[in-house]
């Protein structure tokens, strides 16, 4: 009887123990600091941490998926013709109160017309601050979304100029993302209309309380968020720019969970019985673009010779240490539309050299080679990469000089087309290949301050993936992404590096966490056990 009785309590003990426990501060080291908070203006993977655990969407990403969930709406009506979507508000979502906005505002339709209008109406009062709305411009939403209207306090009309495939995908990015009107309208009487860069008041998982630049971010649990509250207490973003640095304090306890370990270290950081990993292939690409404004990368020669010169495979093996593929296409093998018949650019010096010499280049020429500064899941080391880049270049006569410059510096420059040739790279934000094609790489994206690195305006390019916007067809879709990679490998804006297995090591009793597929670090089902 005694040995039954223990039995069961064990039983209870260890069930009692696998479910989630509530308290506690998990500490996020991650490489670079965000550029801002505002959603409405971040471009990059380190402001969409940010942004993703204070701000909610309309429809969100099943956690860990690329399927889209009712999140601030319930559900959402789409007419016949695909030009009106309404959408239905959940009732009661209250916004966050901070030690800088203590009012007491629920969410309406209000708030929706104010987040999503001041990216395009030159009337609203928030249109011009904070610089360009770069994602709005970069999704072409200007030429998609006609207006955006308060049918009364819980419903939200959409109304657009033509079809949009993945709209209700896009609604789920961070540019989409909901700001109370309230809070702006509180900053604008103040004078301070840019703090929306700095501070941050949403209806997300958790508040910003603090944010010390290029150190850290404190968070608190929004203790009413309408999906539950979070199961941490406190979540603290730490910037730790050194990837082997941000290793050494995960295997001290410093930090719970850490990003982009060095590939090298990744089977050490296994073997510790401290730690676990959570792997997962991800949906991105990095690559190298060739700035197309810029002499000599207007001539499709010498972005030819560039490809060839470069040995992918041997800078994947030494740097990417086996968490990497080769890359061809500008989207991943992962995604539907891969067009695995595209045939890419073998290493071949003997080729590189004459298409420059065909060029008018026999003797190479000079150039900048932008490297980047902070780890990210498509790239390990920009440095590193920058320097094999550097080697393989000087065996066909092109002397790269590399240049960085901190994090936000490196992006706003390389925006404005400075570079001649950057390392960059993406994670896919919806899981639908215009993401990458239409959003990277089209002449619309090229508009300064642009998406489109290699600044690059291809007329066949642009109208196949313009055309594939528009028709719901997945079949017709899949087609004209397949020749728009063909136009792009022949053309060669970029020299495309490598598809990545993202990794993310965690202390042991950390539970619940997952790699999403498009690279957001959402920490609302994340729990600590004690």
């Amino acid at each position: 009887m005694k040995k039954l009785l223990l039995a069961v309590l064990l039983l209870i003990s260890s069930v009692a123990f696998a479910a989630p426990q509530y308290g506690g501060t998990l500490v996020f080291g991650r490489g670079g600091d965000s550029s801002t908070i505002d959603p409405a203006h971040a471009t990059d993977g380190e402001s969409f941490y940010a942004s993703t655990a204070v701000y909610d969407n309309l429809v969100q990403f099943k956690y860990g998926t690329t399927e889209i969930e009712p999140a601030l709406a319930t559900s959402w009506d789409v007419s016949a013709d695909g030009l009106e979507y309404i959408f239905h508000l959940r009732k009661g979502v209250k916004f966050h109160k901070t030690n800088y906005f203590k009012q007491d505002v629920e969410l309406s339709a209000d708030d929706v017309v104010f987040s999503l209008k001041r990216q395009f109406d030159p009337a609203n009062p928030y249109n011009k601050v904070g610089g360009a709305y770069e994602y709005w411009s970069a999704m072409d939403m200007d030429n998609i979304v006609k207006d955006v209207v308060a049918v009364d306090k819980y419903t939200v009309k959409i109304t657009l100029k033509k079809k949009e495939a993945p709209f209700i995908a896009n609604m789920a990015m961070d540019f989409a993302s909901i700001v109370s009107k309230a809070f702006a309208d509180e900053l604008l009487k103040k004078g301070k209309a840019e703090d929306l860069n700095r501070l941050a008041i949403g209806t997300g998982p958790f508040k910003l309380d603090k944010w010390i630049k290029d150190d850290r971010m404190i968070f608190s649990a929004n203790e009413e968020y309408w999906d539950g509250k979070p199961y941490v207490k406190k979540l603290i973003f730490k910037v730790i720019p050194n990837n082997s640095v941000r290793a050494a304090e995960l295997k001290t306890g410093a930090i719970h969970i850490m990003d982009f370990p060095n590939p090298e270290e990744v089977a050490e950081l296994e073997a510790n019985p401290k730690i676990k990993l959570v792997r997962q292939e991800g949906l991105n690409v990095g690559y190298l673009a060739l700035n197309t404004e810029k002499k000599p990368f207007d001539d499709v020669r010498v972005r030819q010779a560039v490809n060839y010169a470069i040995n992918k495979a041997e800078i994947v093996k030494a740097i990417y240490a086996g968490l990497g593929k080769v890359a061809k296409n500008p989207i991943p093998p992962t995604m539907w539309s891969y067009n695995d018949e595209v045939v890419d650019y073998d290493y071949n010096p003997e080729k590189a050299k004459a298409l420059l010499k065909e060029a008018g280049l026999e003797n190479g020429f000079e150039t900048d080679l932008w490297a980047m500064p902070v780890p990210r899941p498509y790239n390990p080391n920009g440095r590193k990469v920058a320097e094999a880049m550097q080697a393989d270049l000087a065996k066909v006569g092109i002397k790269a000089k590399i240049v960085s410059y901190d994090w936000s510096t490196y992006l706003n420059k390389t925006k404005m087309g400075e570079h001649q040739m950057c390392l960059l790279g993406w994670t896919g934000d919806n899981g639908d290949p215009d993401n990458f094609l239409y959003t990277l790489l089209s002449k619309a994206a090229a508009v300064k301050p642009a998406q489109n690195f290699a600044m690059w305006k291809d007329d066949e390019f642009t109208s196949l993936v313009e055309k594939a916007k528009v028709t719901t067809d997945v079949a017709q879709r899949t087609e004209l992404y397949k020749k728009a990679q063909v136009v792009f490998k022949k053309e060669a804006p970029w020299v495309t590096i490598a598809n990545s297995i993202v990794v993310a090591p965690m202390l042991a009793e950390i539970n619940g966490f997952k790699l999403d597929p498009v690279g957001k670090r959402r920490f609302h089902k994340v729990w600590i056990a004690k």
